[in-house]
């Protein structure tokens, strides 16, 4: 069947949306609406979305219903992981460069979250009729919510496709994807550092594959965006994971919590089958996993 590729930038990421025929140009500007709206509310990136104006001010805000799935995903993951993974790890990303402006630089020695306190310690959240949830910031609070939150908008812009009648598609942003269709979509995954190469491959029908790796926002020797909230400080054991599940926002949480917590830990969070690849060359691969790796030691 002859493919079409829509292609455009958001978020900071490359997106790439392929369909049996051409977008229609009123389906993308409502596909970019819900990038843009989505945005607005977690970006830390920009001093308008509701995440900086929680980091300023603290206080109460309306959010959109898909809100309330996020922050349970993020507090179950949050207890799995003992605190490793958790969306007050904002400050932490800061401090060691990561900020709004892209400083790039670390302010000192990492900085660890809060010891001993969990997001809905300091963020408290009520849903309010028509899906739509109030959540309130005991004081400020910087929250990054990209260790789902790029799985959660790529699932949003998946609906938002069904919802202008599109019934087959791949939406990739950045290495997360969903696939809707009945032909099967094989995907290699990419070998950390070296874009040529693939370690093996996986066969995508009708689910979501999430991906994450310590090379894909590195600004520096042993710099990078997976941090244990514990400590500030970036993971080392882990280089790379890839997770398929029906759902990217739950694939793409536990990509990330697959850096910090072993993946027995994380069995029955949802359906999902996995690879973990080690800093020594060897792997973990999920029985289940409808793909195969290449010459890597496995277990």
């Amino acid at each position: 069947m002859p493919r079409a590729e829509t292609r455009f930038e958001a978020i900071g990421t490359r997106w790439c949306v392929e369909t049996a025929a051409p977008l229609a140009d009123a389906t993308l500007d409502r596909v970019r609406g819900v990038v843009d709206a989505y945005d607005l509310v977690w970006s830390r990136f920009r001093a308008d979305s509701v995440v900086s104006a929680m980091a300023r001010d603290g206080g109460t805000y309306a959010l959109p219903g898909h809100a309330a799935e996020l922050l349970d995903l993020y507090d179950v993951l949050e207890d799995r992981t003992d605190g490793a993974m958790t969306p007050l790890v904002g400050r932490s990303l800061e401090h060691l460069g990561y900020d709004a402006t892209y400083r790039l630089r670390p302010a000192g020695a990492p900085l660890p979250a809060p010891r001993g306190v969990r997001t809905r310690d300091v963020v408290t959240c009520a849903r309010r009729d028509e899906g739509a949830l109030t959540v309130t910031a005991m004081r400020p609070v910087l929250l990054d919510v990209g260790a789902a939150g790029k799985g959660q908008l790529v699932d949003l812009v998946a609906a938002e496709l069904r919802a202008c009648g599109v019934g087959e598609y791949v939406v990739d942003a950045g290495g997360d994807m969903v696939h809707r269709g009945p032909d099967v979509v094989r995907v290699g995954l990419q070998v950390p550092g070296d874009p040529g190469r693939v370690l093996g491959a996986v066969d995508l029908r009708d689910a979501a594959l999430c991906a994450s790796a310590v090379d894909r926002r590195s600004w520096g020797d042993g710099l990078h965006h997976v941090l244990d909230a514990r400590t500030g400080a970036p993971v080392g054991g882990v280089v790379a994971t890839w997770v398929v599940g029906e759902r990217a926002m739950v694939a793409d949480g536990l990509a990330t919590a697959l850096f910090l917590a072993d993946p027995d830990v994380l069995q029955g969070v949802a359906e999902h089958t996995y690879v973990q690849l080690r800093a020594d060359g060897s792997a973990r691969v999920a029985l289940a996993l409808p793909g195969r790796l290449f010459g890597t030691g496995q277990d």
